[in-house]
């Protein structure tokens, strides 16, 4: 039978969707200050001005065949899948044979070594893995700016201390690091310090004497040291690199980390190493098991083959390797210094740094604006000259910035194409400079 329809009053009490509490805000607050990078500034405006980008630091030329054909070859034989965790076994042992003689002890491929995405992970890891909340880490300005960040997300807190140089130096060398600085940075909290070598900007090679300086701190002081080696291979004039770990009493405290990117020119595909003693790299991998768990596969599995080659069949590979890049940095250096841009001639890494003081401040800088003069001066490059730099005072904390005010940063790891166009639309500085 037909039921009479049942009516409804409504509720008094029913929340309305427009008074609903907003949500939080979605930005933790570890991230704090970490939104503007001179990445996400200076690449969009690259592209929107057509530019050369001499900016950002990546080959745009072919890697070697050999490492080209074997990462296809491993994608045919598909390697295609998760590999082991720590790193993909045939990896870890060609990386063993070949750091085992550079670090003066045999790496014990399965308990020293982790296989990271892209050296940054390694970074990541370590500062994760080491670092307590408030302990302290020191940087050496100018420094990569992840090394601030991953600090920040780690709770801990940096003490920055600068290289500084006197008058207006025309090699990285003459940049000097004040280990009586250093010490007065280093407290109670202080766990580590950040030793980039070759160091990305300036391009210093750290010497020896140098090295055993550091390294006699970190022990008297009972530091962890972050070796970050990742342009080993890029050192010029016949300037020898050395490694921390090699050092007497440092394999125990350092963490030396390494990039395929780097020296092989992929750095899309993101693989680096960290090798550690067994008790920190295991802290590493417990980090990176439980953010990527593991690197691509394939990609490993060319990377050994590369090794495995270098040693086994081209012993001259990184010689070659190294005059190839000398003679982009000696390309880009008498380019830059043609159109007034004073070059600081780097001993090591693919950048290089040039001073501009000779360009009129009329020209670039808007005293209403208030971006440091290297930034301003990198944006006109841009816009009125076509090439694309980065302004060095990002790589400093805001105290040290002035350091970097004068200067900005070319990368020369590009193409004889690249170069070459480089060098035509810098020619038009010369038009802003008094006769």
């Amino acid at each position: 039978s037909l039921q009479p329809r049942k009516t409804t009053t409504p509720c008094k009490h029913k929340r309305s969707y427009s008074m609903a509490q907003p949500v939080p805000p979605p930005r933790a607050d570890r991230l704090h200050g970490m939104g503007y990078t001179v990445w996400t500034e200076f690449t969009p405006l690259a592209i929107k001005h057509k530019a050369v980008n001499l900016g950002q630091g990546f080959p745009d030329f072919e890697a070697a065949s050999f490492i080209l054909d074997a990462a296809r070859n491993a994608v045919q034989q598909n390697i295609n899948q998760y590999t082991r965790s720590q790193g993909h076994l045939r990896l870890v042992n060609a990386l063993a044979r070949y750091y085992s003689p550079l670090l003066k002890r045999e790496i014990d491929p399965l308990s020293e070594i982790v296989v990271t995405m892209g050296a940054t992970e390694g970074l990541f890891n370590t500062m994760m893995a080491l670092l307590n909340p408030g302990e302290e880490v020191i940087l050496i300005e100018p420094f990569y700016d992840s090394y601030p960040c991953d600090a920040a997300i780690a709770h801990a807190v940096c003490k920055y201390v600068p290289l500084r140089f006197s008058g207006q130096p025309r090699s990285s060398g003459e940049y000097k690091l004040d280990l009586e600085e250093v010490e007065r940075a280093i407290t109670t909290k202080t766990k580590l310090i950040v030793v980039n070598n070759p160091q990305n900007v300036p391009g210093k090679v750290y010497s020896l004497q140098e090295l055993d300086a550091i390294a006699t701190l970190a022990k008297k002081h009972n530091l962890y040291v972050l070796a970050d080696e990742v342009y080993e291979a890029m050192t010029y004039d016949g300037i020898q690199h050395t490694r921390m770990a090699s050092l007497p009493g440092m394999w125990n405290r350092t963490i030396t980390l390494g990039s395929a990117g780097k020296s092989f020119s992929v750095t899309g595909w993101k693989t680096g190493w960290a090798i550690a003693p067994p008790e920190i790299a295991s802290a590493l991998w417990t980090m990176h098991q439980n953010t990527t768990f593991c690197s691509n596969a394939p990609m490993q599995e060319a990377i050994a083959v590369g090794f495995e080659r270098i040693m086994d069949l081209e012993p001259d590979y990184f010689d070659k390797f190294r005059a190839e890049f000398e003679g982009r940095r000696n390309r880009l250096c008498a380019i830059l210094d043609k159109v007034h841009l004073r070059p600081i001639v780097p001993q090591g890494s693919y950048f290089v740094l040039a001073d501009f003081t000779a360009i009129p401040e009329s020209v670039y800088l808007d005293p209403s604006d208030s971006a440091t003069k290297d930034h301003q001066f990198c944006r006109w490059l841009v816009k009125e000259i076509g090439v694309a730099a980065i302004p060095p005072s990002a790589f400093y904390s805001k105290e040290n910035a002035s350091l970097g005010s004068n200067l900005a940063r070319f990368c020369f790891c590009k193409s004889d194409k690249t170069l070459e166009e480089a060098e035509k639309r810098l020619q038009k500085i010369l038009e802003y400079i008094p006769s």
